[in-house]
């Protein structure tokens, strides 16, 4: 032996030595590593709101970003705030990484809720409003009536508003109504002595739901340009009219939002469909969770709302300007304002496919890789329409998530079982906001004759698979789409998400395996290319994510690109830490939630997360993993979240072919370059614009992606 070489040292000292490197290294465990998942979805919002203050984009589509954000709040305080106030009410607080209890998240979300939505008034009163009166567009106020606008708004009232009001004095005999989740509702202060001798002084005025909540001033009328009238005005207007005799000494337009999450027990469900009916009816009446009120209405008044509903100050939000911005968007999709909204585009095929009618016979030569929306979804379409005319297509299953009654993609399916071919629908019923919607084309396709599958009670499919099963010769060939979006055309024109369609033996035998398991009863089937939740697409992410900090450890290529739109699993999060404390450079693209803390330093110095906002709601999902320069790249309908790895139905699948591959890297690299819709987050939990230096070119990753793949300018 040399006498320079290295001695090998004791079992004492490797003892020692290992007992340091782990008193040295970090607890991954520990609270301060981890973000709270509310708060994170809740700053997702804010960077909705900012879009509302880019002058570079079009006006409408300003507004658009800002009642999107209203929505957004909605659905945050009915599904996210109500979960919390359930855990309190339950006695039964959860923790979550981060260690913040329900009791102080709430606190958190009511300070930073409360900035934000008078931030969103003061946007849209300051800036959106008066920048659309400049082009003609203009929201008239009670007191901007003119003469004859206020005797048509009279006239109005009396012959479309008045015959369907139904105004209710409170009273020992007419107690407080039980009022619709985001109803627009009146609370009316009266003096007088009604006809039966009752004077309580207050009255509740329900606002028809029938009713257009912003109606339009006939051109004649509207003093040039577009002149809209809100309902609430009109009702504030004329409330005398509503309690005759009475005087009116104040009207206050109020909503309130209710607990909407759908509660199903998994073991006292028979009928999936049935029972469903029945929590869309409770969904309009839950607990209730947050308070709206026009900021004049008197504090009295406000706190005897909040009374009867159970709810503190905290939970009061008062607002300048109407209770119901959504309603709104019948401005911000005007039509007739081009210079004020995104230039229109036509999305392109991709070369495969072009000069050709047959489908079938172009997928079986190459896969095919679509980019929605840059790249039409009209082949998912076609194809299956294609199947169903085909006399040699014998079968078809698909899921169904998100995808409309009056779908196309439902139009072909019942076309296909009229046909007599054998037709299979997975429809999740429960997919959030749209359970009705998913009801009645359940109820379509089994009167066509589909099969309709409910999917697994307790675990949502939401994974996005059509498998075609077509006789060719003496054999029987199956033809699969993957996707990371849901069969919605409309949805195909403003997400971001990719399909993919194949001939691949090996993958359409794991797409039949996976339906298979869906619509049967067994064990889980083994997949050869697949990664399917709730089995293995937890384990082999993992797996993949280990692999690349060995690769690390040993000095080899390593490198992590994902993106999605919530990184939330604690799980996944301590490995990508254990990753890149090896050194693996990892780069996340999270659009909403995202908690994970980066830039920590020894822990999370080497990841970087960026969330990107604009004109498409980014929500494709893919992983790709360097592999010591043999990539591992899968496209998937899973975000990084406990609920989709562990609780649901999910595919992630395989993209081979080194062309495909390097399509896909090239595109998610522009999303690293963008510094225009790019937000990055920091340490501390903030989001930080990423800012172009003197000079430096605009980089819009949608507008590069527009221009490369469908040629259409800014």
């Amino acid at each position: 032996m040399s006498s320079h070489a290295p001695r090998k040292p004791s079992p004492a000292a490797a003892g020692a030595a290992a007992a340091n490197d782990a008193a040295s290294a970090p607890d991954l465990g520990e609270r301060r590593l981890y973000l709270n998942r509310e708060l994170s979805q809740l700053a997702f919002n804010i960077r909705v709101l900012d879009q509302a203050l880019d002058e570079r984009t079009p006006l409408l589509e300003r507004l658009k970003f800002l009642l999107i954000f209203s929505r957004n709040m909605d659905e945050f305080f009915e599904i996210r705030v109500a979960g919390l106030k359930g855990q309190i009410a339950l006695d039964h607080e959860l923790l979550g990484a981060d260690g913040m209890a329900p009791r102080q998240t709430l606190a958190e979300i009511s300070a930073v809720a409360h900035r934000q939505i008078e931030r969103q008034y003061a946007i849209l009163n300051e800036r959106i409003l008066p920048e659309l009166a400049t082009h003609g567009i203009r929201i008239a106020r009670r007191d901007q009536w003119t003469h004859r606008q206020k005797q048509w708004v009279r006239r109005y009232f009396r012959e479309e508003v008045a015959p369907l009001v139904t105004p209710i004095g409170l009273d020992p005999t007419h107690p407080f109504p039980l009022l619709v989740n985001k109803s627009l509702n009146f609370i009316v202060q009266l003096d007088g002595v009604d006809a039966f001798g009752r004077d309580s002084g207050l009255a509740v005025v329900p606002a028809p739901r029938v009713l257009p909540r912003l109606i339009r001033v006939p051109d004649d009328l509207a003093e040039g340009g577009d002149c809209y009238v809100l309902l609430s005005s009109m009702i504030h207007a004329h409330a005398e009219e509503l309690f005759p005799g009475m005087d009116v000494l104040g009207c206050y337009q109020f909503r309130l939002t209710r607990n909407a999450d759908l509660a199903l027990d998994p073991e006292d469900v028979e009928d999936l469909a049935l029972a469903l009916r029945g929590e869309l009816y409770s969904r309009r009446f839950g607990n209730a969770v947050r308070l709206e009120v026009a900021d004049n209405c008197p504090k009295a008044l406000s706190a005897h709302l909040l009374k009867q509903f159970g709810l503190a100050e905290s939970e009061l939000y008062e607002v300048n300007g109407p209770v119901n911005l959504a309603r709104l968007f019948r401005i911000a999709s005007q039509v007739s304002y081009p210079a004020l909204q995104y230039k229109p585009f036509v999305p392109a095929l991709p070369k495969a496919l072009k000069r050709t009618e047959d489908l079938f016979a172009a997928i079986a030569k190459q896969d095919v890789l679509l980019l929605h929306p840059y790249e039409s979804f009209a082949p998912v379409v076609d194809l299956l329409r294609q199947a169903a005319k085909d006399p040699q297509v014998l079968a078809i299953k698909q899921t169904l998530y998100r995808t409309g009654a009056d779908s196309e993609i439902v139009d072909a399916l019942v076309d296909a079982a009229r046909a007599g071919k054998e037709v299979t629908a997975v429809v999740e019923l429960r997919a959030r906001f749209d359970e009705e919607s998913n009801l009645t084309l359940a109820s379509r396709l089994q009167q066509a004759g589909a099969m309709v599958i409910y999917g697994v009670v307790g675990i949502k499919t939401h994974a996005k698979l059509m498998l075609i099963q077509r006789r060719e010769g003496s054999e029987l060939v199956r033809y699969a789409h993957m996707g990371t979006g849901n069969y919605h055309t409309g949805n195909a024109r403003l997400y971001t998400d990719y399909s993919l369609l194949t001939s691949d033996g090996v993958l359409c035998e794991d797409v039949h395996k996976l339906f298979s398991q869906l619509t049967g009863m067994g064990k889980a089937l083994r997949m050869k290319k697949l990664l399917q939740a709730p089995f293995t697409l937890k384990q082999g992410l993992l797996g993949l994510i280990a692999q690349e900090a060995a690769h690390a450890a040993a000095g080899k290529q390593a490198r992590i690109l994902v993106k999605v739109n919530a990184l939330t699993d604690p799980k996944m999060i301590r490995a990508l830490y254990q990753a890149s404390i090896a050194g693996v450079r990892i780069d996340l693209i999270v659009r909403g939630m995202c908690c994970l803390r980066p830039g920590v330093p020894g822990v999370s110095e080497h990841i970087r997360v960026r969330s990107v906002i604009g004109r498409f709601l980014e929500h494709s999902r893919a992983y790709w993993f360097a592999n010591d320069g043999d990539p591992r790249l899968y496209l998937s309908s899973a975000d990084l979240m406990e609920r989709n790895l562990d609780r649901r139905v999910e595919c992630a699948f395989p993209i081979e072919g080194k062309k495909l591959q390097q399509r896909i890297l090239a595109a998610l690299e522009l999303y690293l370059d963008d510094n225009s819709g790019t937000a990055e987050l920091q340490a501390d939990g903030s989001y930080h614009p990423v800012a172009r230096a003197a000079g430096e070119a605009v980089r819009d990753v949608q507008q590069q992606l527009l221009e490369k793949l469908c040629g259409a300018e800014a």
